[in-house]
């Protein structure tokens, strides 16, 4: 199994793994080291912080080492004037909800639904994808359905500006 990611998607990840390593695992392993001086480990709840923040390090740059190596880029290609494609946003009329909303396509990484971010792997992208403005369409997700009218396209592009999650 691989994630679809575009080159701006593997950069990212690869500035973060640095930044982890060069940056950030020094400092914690000191952090580690202060605490233990501090006594009884035991009871020493500065130390069980100290040791915790530094596994959560080292387990997101394992995290991200594995994504970048089982990552298949792929390119942002233009999906057309008229069709949604990766990172445009698109206005929809969900019509079981009654109300319009703006979501913007992008890859699994970025994808945040709260802020109207939706994976191109979701049942929403899914469905979104290839699509025109007018076109009703049917989202299936497990054994939830419902229709959502495209109601308008933005062109959008893979820039720096959407960070990749963070967990």
């Amino acid at each position: 199994m691989y994630d679809e990611l575009t080159e701006v998607d593997v950069r990212k990840m690869r500035e973060e793994i640095d930044y982890r390593i060069q940056v950030l695992r020094p400092k914690l392993i000191q952090d580690v080291q202060t605490a233990r001086a501090f006594g009884d480990l035991s009871e020493n709840f500065e130390y069980k912080c100290a040791k915790q923040e530094k596994n959560r390090n080292e387990s997101r740059i394992r995290y991200l080492q594995r994504m970048v190596s089982t990552a298949k880029v792929i390119p942002v290609a233009d999906s057309g004037e008229d069709t949604v494609g990766l990172f445009d946003k698109v206005a929809v009329f969900h019509e079981k909800l009654g109300r319009e909303m703006t979501l913007r396509i992008v890859t699994t990484l970025r994808a945040d639904a709260g802020k109207g971010l939706i994976s191109k792997e979701s049942p929403v992208g899914k469905a979104l994808l290839g699509r025109k403005t007018g076109e009703r369409v049917r989202v299936k997700a497990g054994e939830v359905q419902y229709d959502m009218v495209v109601r308008s396209i933005e062109k959008g592009e893979d820039d720096e500006s959407l960070e990749i999650r963070r967990y």
